[in-house]
């Protein structure tokens, strides 16, 4: 059975792991000879036996961990024959059919994937607790004959034996990452073990890949071909619209400190409403490329292997999948409390928390104008009413030349229209005579109070101009727009909302070390790093173990508004001088032996510094 060839396969590839480790030392110890032969013998051990030592303790304590490693606690939200008694029954149905045990638990979880577990014992020799996890999206997309062939594929991994023996290959892996993670990089014997680790991944994976198309054949089997493929072209359109929900959606007002009331009866209401497009979605070709280091093969290929696998009299069921359990709404707003950390956020129902996520996202970029004028004028803080002086006394094009990209002074003043309606808009909103009103089948429309569509852009284009300014103004006050509501909110830009894109460890800030994390908005600058050899090690602990934001409030954050100009004095490695709008003088000097997050850090870097100019 392919369960059991993937613990073989590893218990084999763990054995070659700790003969290459084996092979390694030995050719060390002929090095570190050699080498005693032109220098001095105790030197040449010295070396030898750091090295040893090092690579030793790397081996013991990734094997060490990964034998004496525990399973993490069940996630998600356990639902009882009690809570759901036509989806126990299914899924003891779908159970008998594969001939396998039945799942001690069931548990909803929050995404868009199925899966189960077993907590045995002895390797896997002795069966254990199983678990089976149903993402809560699925159940709120699919039809009952879909959700029963994912739930089929997933029982097929219980009779393959997937799971029970998974634990040798899980632990195998963990022993070899184990090691090759506290390994340093300039440990020559470190080399020899990431190729290692590679194969042994391509190996593994492989096997994996064959287990998939094992639990499909189970799912053919079992709820039908029709049903088994409908339910993989499925997948990647909700996935899509999983993620499209929580950016278009959710982060714009999470980011706000803002939190919606149902927020998976929110994804349901968006699957509802735009039908036609996961349709669209649904019909395009799936998937076909395939990827070594992927532990799935492609939705095309798996979808083309069932092509030939025999059809069953399976029971059609056309009806929504969320029909298997009592209340499914009841049941997301249940999972939302386990599932969600919503800390100290406001929570809103949905129209609400959209208008005012959206108005929140408004401001921001207002305030990042007021900011601006501001700098320009000296004035802090600066609101609407300063920027409607620089157009009374002509100064609005020299102020906003800098927008605009070979643009005259009189172009940019005339192309600051749309800027100016974003102000006026938000403007509109402090005086309440306009907010934001959330479509799940589309944008959200700005409206007036009578929720009729509401437009600022023929004021907007009159505000810019001294000449026609008086009737902009009349206007806006014939509207019930009070020009003075809006004001700068956060006189310093912050990292809200901001996420990692680089970081460089072991760079002089001024003359001191630092760790410089980059954000899409700005600099993370963290002092006293530490070790030069562990920067890359570092910048991954702090980037796993907090937000941008976090990242922000704890250290020293230079937003990139912030900076005038950057000249570069040298690219490798990096010397650049940065010169912010207050005249001061900021100098970044990294080391030859400077790590950083990822591969592209530094690439990303000179991109940021170099869209300064100077």
């Amino acid at each position: 059975m392919i369960g059991a060839l993937r613990a073989l396969v590893s218990i084999v590839m763990l054995t070659g792991f700790l003969f290459v480790a084996f092979v390694e030392f030995c050719l060390l110890i002929v090095v570190g000879v050699l080498i005693g032969e032109f220098v001095s013998g105790l030197l040449a051990t010295k070396v030898v036996v750091t090295i040893f030592i090092g690579s030793g303790v790397a081996l013991i304590v990734g094997t060490y961990k990964a034998i004496r490693h525990k399973p993490e606690p069940p996630g998600g939200l356990p639902v009882s024959p009690q809570d759901a008694p036509e989806l126990w029954a299914t899924v003891r149905q779908l159970a008998a059919a594969v001939r396998t045990r039945m799942p001690d638990e069931i548990r909803l979880v929050p995404e868009v994937n199925a899966a189960v577990n077993e907590h045995a014992k002895l390797l896997g020799l002795i069966p254990g607790r199983r678990y089976l996890y149903i993402g809560l999206p699925l159940l709120q997309a699919m039809t009952v004959d879909q959700i029963r062939a994912v739930i089929a594929h997933e029982l097929g991994h219980y009779s393959g034996m997937h799971t029970r023996l998974s634990g040798i290959a899980y632990r195998g892996r963990l022993a070899v990452a184990g090691a090759i993670s506290r390994l340093s990089p300039y440990n020559p014997v470190g080399w020899g073990f990431r190729v290692y680790g590679a194969v042994y991944r391509m190996v593994d994976n492989a096997v994996v890949r064959r287990q998939e198309l094992e639990a499909d054949r189970a799912a053919v089997r079992v709820a039908g071909r029709d049903a088994a493929v409908a339910a993989l072209r499925e997948l990647p359109g909700l996935g899509a619209a999983w993620s499209f929900f929580f950016r278009r959606y959710v982060e714009p007002g999470w980011t706000a400190r803002l939190a919606p009331d149902d927020l998976f009866g929110g994804f349901g209401a968006l699957v509802s409403a735009r039908a036609d497009e996961l349709a669209r979605l649904r019909d395009e070709t799936p998937e076909a490329e395939r990827s070594r280091w992927s532990t799935h093969p492609p939705i095309a290929e798996r979808i083309a292997a069932m092509a030939h696998a025999p059809e069953t009299d399976a029971v059609r069921d056309g009806r929504p999948a969320g029909a298997l359990l009592p209340d499914l709404a009841a049941l997301g707003r249940r999972m939302q409390e386990v599932a969600v950390d919503i800390g100290d956020r406001q929570v809103l129902p949905w129209p609400e928390f959209t208008a005012a996520a959206i108005a929140a996202g408004r401001q921001s970029e207002a305030d990042g104008l007021l900011r601006a004028v501001s700098r320009a004028t000296g004035k802090t803080p600066a609101d609407l009413e300063t920027v409607l002086e620089l157009v009374e006394t002509n100064q609005l094009g020299g102020f906003a030349v800098q927008f605009f990209d070979n643009a005259t002074k009189r172009e940019a003043a005339e192309l600051f229209a749309k800027p100016m309606e974003l102000l006026l808009d938000v403007a509109a909103i402090r005086s309440g005579v306009a907010h934001y009103r959330m479509a799940w089948s589309g944008p959200a429309e700005f409206v007036g109070a009578d929720g009729k569509p509401f437009s600022l852009a023929e004021i907007a284009a009159l505000a810019v101009s001294a000449d026609t300014l008086p009737d902009a103004r009349k206007r806006l006050a014939d509207l019930g727009i009070d020009t003075a509501a809006l004001t700068v909110v956060e006189e310093r830009a912050t990292a809200r909302g901001a996420r990692v894109i680089g970081g460089l460890a072991n760079v002089k800030v001024d003359n001191f070390p630092h760790d410089v994390i980059l954000l899409n908005s700005g600099f993370v600058f963290v002092p006293d790093p530490g070790k030069v050899g562990k920067g890359r090690e570092r910048l991954r602990g702090l980037v796993g173990s907090s937000s941008a934001e976090s990242l922000a409030e704890r250290y020293r954050f230079l937003p990139y508004e912030e900076i005038a100009t950057v000249v570069i004095e040298k690219r490798t490695p990096i010397r650049a001088r940065l010169t912010l709008h207050d005249g001061r003088v900021i100098e970044l000097r990294e080391k030859w032996d400077g790590e950083d997050l990822e591969k592209n850090s530094r690439k990303t870097a000179m991109e940021v510094l170099g869209s300064f100019g100077g």
